[in-house]
């Protein structure tokens, strides 16, 4: 499957659990900010995503998972450099560059683009 089919049947993934308009689903757009997607989105997506690609995803694997109840990972708000290092190797599908250091915990939603969505599958798909 190329990159550009991934992307088509994920536009559809997301019209589909955040009733969306076609065109706003774009691959920069940000799952939450842009496209409005809240905390119980996150599982319908996963589970359209399981279901359109025929593929597993695991707790946390897509999504972080907990990071920002660790105390070492969050302070003051803040993502700590520990706490990125570990989204970093959790989640590698993610460009956490664009965060900078020590980012506010809310930015970090951001880097959820449709285009993560999109590396995901594709790593995904991959190693079946």
């Amino acid at each position: 499957m190329t990159r550009d089919e991934i992307f088509a049947n994920i536009k559809n993934v997301l019209v589909d659990a955040l009733a969306v308009d076609e065109d706003e689903v774009t691959p920069e757009a940000t799952l939450t900010r842009d496209l409005g997607a809240e905390s119980i989105d996150f599982l319908d997506i996963v589970f359209k995503l399981e279901q359109a690609f025929g593929i597993k995803v695991n707790k946390g694997e897509l999504f972080p998972d907990n990071v920002t109840q660790d105390p070492e990972f969050v302070q003051g708000g803040k993502v700590t450099a520990k706490g990125l290092a570990a989204l970093r190797q959790r989640l590698p599908h993610a460009d956490f560059a664009s965060l900078g250091e020590n980012p506010p915990v809310n930015k970090v939603a951001d880097v959820f683009t449709v285009d993560t969505l999109v590396s995901f599958v594709e790593r995904k798909l991959a190693s079946k």
